[in-house]
C-alpha cells in the first residue's frame, strides 16, 4: 500500500489512462466505439477487493474536479463548432429533428419513466424524469463520425450534423432543471413565481458571465496569436466562465456554452487550430470519464431492472422513429432510413460527463436515474455498433475518396 494519497491517485489514474488506451486501441481495430470496452473496465475495477476493502477509492472532492473540468471543455468543444453563417439545409434539417426529438422525449419519456419505474409520482420525481429524459436527447459526435467516417451518405451525414447540434441542449438543459428542481420549494406551490424569479437570475448571470470572459479574452486573441499560450487562453477562458457564473449564483453550464458560442461566431486568428486544441483536450478527458462513470455506477444485477429498463429503452426507440417521422413527413427519406436513424442513438462523453457532474451532487433520488443513464450508454453502444454492421440493408454506403478524407 502506497503510503502518500496524492501518490495513490497518481498510480490510479495512470493505471486506468494505460488500460484505457489500450483498451480504446482494441476498440478501433474492432470498430466498436471505445466507450463500451472503458465503461464495462470502470464496471469490472469497482468490483475488485484487497483484503475486504475496494482496491480503488477516489475522493469525491477529486470526483467532482473531473467531472467540472471534463464538462467544461465537452460543452465549449461543441457549441464552439456552431457557425451561424454556415447554416445550410442539412444543419436546419438536424436542428428541426433535434427539436422533435427533444419534445417527445421530454413529454413521453419522461411520462413512461414515471410510470414504468418505482419513482413516486411527486414534482420531485417529475424534475428527476425530466432530467433523464433531456439527457437521452442527445447523440454523440465522437461515437457517430467514428462509426461513419469513412463512408458518406445523406442518412449519415445528417446524423453526423445532428450529432453536433444535440450535444449543447442535452448538456444544458439537465443542469437548467436541475437549477430549477433546486429553487422550488415543492412543499409550497403557491410561490412559485417567488421562486421562479431567482432562477431567471441564474439564467441572465450564466448568460453575462460567458459573454463578460469571451468579450476580455477573444478581443485581445483576435488580433494576436501564440502557438504556445491561444490554446491555453481558451483553456482558461473555458474555466472561468464556468467559476465566474457559478460564484455570482449563476448557470455556469450555461456560462460555458455562451462562450462557445462567442468563439464560434467571431473573428480570432487560427481559430481551427485552438479548436483542435480544444478536442484534443476534451479526448484526452474521455478515457477518464468513461471509466469513472463505469466506476461510480453501481448497477443492480438483477433481473427486474434489466427487463424495465430494457421495456423503457423500447419506448425510447420508438419515441425517437416517431420524432423523425414528425421532423421528414415527405418521401424524403423512405422508410428503411427512418428506421436506420432511429436505431443510431449511440450516447457518449456528453451523457457520460453529465451524469458523473450530477452523481456528484447527491441528488435525492437519483440514483435510480444514474443507473437507467448507464444502461442506456450500453444499450445504445451495442444498438448502434449492431446496425452499423448491417447498415447495407438500411442505405446505400458510398466510400469516401481518399483525398477527401480528413
Amino acid at each position: 500500500m502506497i503510503a502518500l494519497p496524492y501518490l495513490e491517485y497518481l498510480t490510479y489514474l495512470a493505471v486506468i489512462l494505460l488500460i484505457g488506451v489500450i483498451f480504446s486501441i482494441i476498440s478501433n481495430k474492432l470498430k466498436i466505439p471505445n466507450l463500451l470496452f472503458l465503461i464495462l473496465l470502470g464496471v469490472v475495477l469497482n468490483h475488485i477487493y484487497y483484503k475486504g476493502d475496494k482496491l480503488i477509492e477516489f475522493s469525491p472532492l477529486f470526483l467532482t474536479s473531473i467531472a467540472v473540468l471534463a464538462l467544461v471543455m465537452i460543452v465549449f468543444d461543441s457549441t464552439s463548432r456552431f457557425k451561424l453563417k454556415e447554416f445550410d439545409t442539412l444543419s436546419i434539417k438536424a436542428l428541426k429533428l433535434t427539436g422533435f426529438f427533444l419534445f417527445f422525449n421530454i413529454l413521453f419519456l419522461t411520462l413512461i419513466t414515471l410510470l414504468i419505474t418505482d419513482m413516486s409520482v411527486d414534482l420531485h420525481s417529475v424534475f428527476l424524469a425530466l432530467i433523464f429524459s433531456t439527457i437521452m436527447s442527445g447523440t454523440d459526435p465522437g461515437s457517430v463520425l467514428s462509426l461513419f467516417k469513412d463512408k458518406t451518405n445523406r442518412v449519415t451525414e445528417l446524423l453526423k450534423i445532428e450529432a453536433i447540434v444535440n450535444t449543447p441542449f442535452n448538456v444544458l438543459l439537465p443542469f437548467i432543471f436541475f437549477d430549477l428542481m433546486a429553487s422550488i420549494d415543492v412543499d409550497v406551490l403557491s410561490k412559485f413565481l417567488e421562486q421562479i424569479i431567482p432562477f431567471l437570475k441564474q439564467i441572465v448571470t450564466g448568460i453575462g458571465a460567458g459573454i463578460v470572459i469571451g468579450i476580455v479574452i477573444f478581443k485581445i486573441m483576435s488580433k494576436k496569436y501564440s502557438k504556445t499560450f491561444s490554446p491555453l487562453a481558451v483553456f482558461i477562458a473555458a474555466l472561468l466562465s464556468y467559476i465566474l457564473a457559478e460564484n455570482l449564483g449563476g448557470n455556469g453550464v450555461l456560462a460555458v456554452t455562451t462562450l462557445g458560442l462567442f468563439f464560434g461566431n467571431v473573428y480570432i486568428k487560427e481559430k481551427t487550430e485552438l479548436i483542435k486544441f480544444s478536442s484534443e483536450l476534451t479526448n484526452a478527458l474521455e478515457i477518464l470519464v468513461f471509466v469513472l462513470v463505469g466506476f461510480i455506477i453501481d448497477l443492480p444485477l438483477n433481473f427486474n431492472f434489466f427487463f424495465i429498463s430494457l421495456i423503457l429503452f423500447v419506448f425510447y426507440i420508438i419515441i425517437r422513429f416517431f420524432a423523425i417521422t414528425i421532423s421528414f413527413p415527405r418521401k424524403e427519406y423512405n422508410l428503411k432510413e427512418k428506421i436506420f436513424m432511429s436505431l443510431n442513438v449511440t450516447k457518449g462523453i456528453a451523457v457520460a460527463v453529465t451524469a458523473l457532474i450530477l452523481i456528484t451532487y447527491n441528488i435525492e433520488g437519483f440514483v435510480p436515474i444514474s443507473h437507467l443513464i448507464l444502461i442506456f450508454l450500453l444499450y445504445s453502444v451495442i444498438l448502434t455498433s449492431v446496425v452499423v454492421r448491417f447498415s447495407k440493408f438500411f442505405i446505400k454506403i458510398t466510400a469516401v475518396q481518399p483525398e477527401k478524407i480528413q
